[in-house]
């Protein structure tokens, strides 16, 4: 028996290094704990609790203007993406859209570490997405670049295409001529002063709409004029979906044109006023 009982003991050291590498069940492991809401900088999961509700999982095919659209990506400034990630989209000095400013004191919730961590799309790290309040100016920043990266475009658009932020002085000129444009930009779509066409019995695509225009700011109107709505069917300002084949793409000076209509619109004016 004393020999017996002498190989047991000495069994009990390498069952103890053997027990000493095991993950008893239960134990977190570190890559489980849950990541601050300040520390969250993994682009999928920002963009997943802060845009995907609005812009659509993929970029695309949400109720606000799609993200995976490569004339957006191709001509609005960088500044003006981090601007109003950190800030918001207003629609009128006195009233916000939905689009809500995500930095903070701006209501929103993303950390300057989670926006530049968005951008650079550190797809790999596991985090938590269950953030709450504003986000740093690092989390802006991740949100802002990683969007660009996303989705960047193969190739930059034809040099004619309209810039993102109109140019002082251009565009809005007279009724007659925001008309003309409507007309054979936009009213074989939306109606000859924009109530809708009937389809199917219904009247849809109506965009001279008080509600839909006080949710939209004249930037997103400008934007809509630009690029369209690819994932709703929606032309841009060159093609010639729904529209004449002799049309010719919009100029600068005329998606202002369109802008300022739909802007006199939303303050109340009919459609035929001088």
């Amino acid at each position: 028996m004393k020999p017996l009982h002498k190989g047991r003991w000495r069994l009990l050291p390498l069952l103890a290094a053997l027990l000493a590498g095991c993950d008893f069940p239960g134990q977190p492991k570190p890559a489980d704990r849950p990541v601050p809401a300040e520390e969250v900088t993994d682009f999928d999961a920002l963009y997943a609790t802060r845009c995907a509700g609005c812009h659509g999982a993929d970029g695309k095919l949400g109720p606000a203007p799609p993200l995976n659209d490569p004339i957006f990506l191709a001509i609005v400034p960088d500044t003006e993406l981090l601007r109003v990630i950190t800030e918001g989209r207003a629609v009128t000095s006195a009233q916000k859209s939905p689009m809500p400013g995500f930095g903070l004191g701006k209501g929103g919730p993303l950390t300057e570490a989670q926006v530049k961590v968005w951008a650079e799309l550190k797809e790999e790290t596991h985090t938590d997405p269950r953030q709450k309040g504003p986000l740093t100016e690092a989390q802006i920043k991740v949100l802002a670049e990683g969007i660009k990266k996303r989705w960047r475009p193969p190739a930059p658009p034809p040099g004619s295409v309209p810039p993102y932020v109109a140019p002082a002085g251009v565009g809005g000129g007279n009724k007659e001529e925001r008309d003309r444009v409507f007309a054979r930009a936009c009213a074989g779509c939306h109606g000859k002063e924009g109530e809708g066409v009937e389809r199917d019995g219904r009247l849809r695509r109506k965009i001279n709409d008080p509600a839909f225009l006080a949710l939209i700011s004249d930037q997103a109107l400008r934007r809509y004029a630009i690029t369209g709505r690819p994932d709703l069917g929606m032309p841009a300002y060159d093609s010639k979906d729904g529209r004449s084949e002799k049309f010719e793409p919009l100029t600068s000076a005329e998606v202002g044109d369109l802008v300022a209509l739909l802007a006199d619109w939303r303050r109340g004016g009919p459609a035929n006023e001088k």
